[in-house]
């Protein structure tokens, strides 16, 4: 693959916030998706205050070819201090907007998520304003343990990532995942009484426009509020290889799409993650009732979020 275009180039990451929540991070022994997945938005996000905290582990059951976090078997090992001692630390950062994102758990009987709803009951026990977004595994397509996440959890916003278009399903995930599973999995969050349900899209990967739009569609047919679409990077020689670098204009193409569809908010860049603080900062609007929120991209550019009701 050839190198990657200048849209693509982002600053290191640094800055009196970045540092102060980078030392916090260590001090406390939390994990963050946005380093074990080499996000480049870190930065970025943090700067801002958000982040994304890796919950039940460092090593997932599955090995999905586009994913940098360790694969193997945890063993049905879980620390049942976690979650007091997650609610326990945030409480102690400078923090509006968290994601609470997992390593998929197969060895678990419930996948993780008692775990999960009991981390997240904690977060708020100790900071009652500080939203949580839930970034969830499949469950093994077992509607109960979705149901425990939404009405035992009471998270935010309930997140699950479909990943890549149906036609790449095989090809970048592992195979005990599907696209009928994870869109059943978005449907049933929705239908237990999510507020706000929220997805990912990866490009480059080999699909064509409109497989995007098709996916898109399916999407907002199970009622799917949010979408982001981003940029496939490949983290290390062994992942999937990146097919294309997508140009700005055809992104521009799915967000304007995106919203004609009915989505309440997309995304859709180069760089945007399935944690990404534009989306972050307009869930914030939804949540606290605001019709616009302030935003400044990466490139200084300030602008209003209008917040679709």
């Amino acid at each position: 693959m050839e190198k990657k275009p200048d849209w693509l180039r982002v600053r290191l990451p640094g800055g009196e916030r970045y540092q102060r929540l980078k030392e916090t991070f260590r001090r406390l022994d939390l994990h963050t998706v946005c380093e074990e997945a080499r996000c480049p938005n870190v930065g970025e996000c943090w700067g801002e205050g958000t982040a994304t905290l890796m919950i039940l582990g460092e090593t997932c059951t599955r090995g999905c070819r586009f994913c940098a976090v360790n694969t193997g078997d945890p063993g049905g090992a879980v620390d049942p201090r976690e979650p007091e001692n997650t609610g326990r630390a945030l409480a102690e950062l400078d923090l509006a907007y968290v994601v609470l994102t997992m390593v998929d758990r197969d060895d678990l009987l419930d996948g993780g998520a008692d775990h999960v709803a009991r981390t997240v009951q904690r977060i708020k026990h100790h900071s009652p304003a500080l939203l949580v977004e839930t970034l969830v595994g499949d469950f093994q397509g077992v509607r109960a343990d979705v149901a425990t996440v939404v009405r035992e959890g009471r998270p935010d916003v309930f997140a699950h990532n479909v990943e890549v278009v149906p036609e790449l399903q095989r090809t970048m995930r592992d195979a005990r995942c599907s696209w009928n599973r994870s869109v059943d999995v978005l449907r049933w969050a929705k239908d237990e009484g999510a507020n706000v349900t929220k997805t990912s899209l990866m490009v480059g990967c080999g699909e064509t426009e409109a497989q995007v739009l098709d996916a898109m569609r399916a999407l907002r047919a199970a009622d799917v509020d949010v979408l982001t679409v981003g940029q496939y990077l490949r983290p290390s020689p062994k992942h999937a290889e990146v097919k294309r670098f997508v140009e700005p204009a055809e992104f521009d193409r799915y967000r304007d799409a995106g919203l004609e569809m009915g989505f309440r908010f997309v995304a859709s860049g180069p760089l945007v993650r399935s944690s990404y603080r534009a989306a972050e900062a307009f869930l914030q609007g939804i949540l606290k009732g605001i019709s616009h929120v302030p935003f400044e991209d990466r490139y200084g550019k300030k602008t209003r979020l209008a917040v679709l009701p």
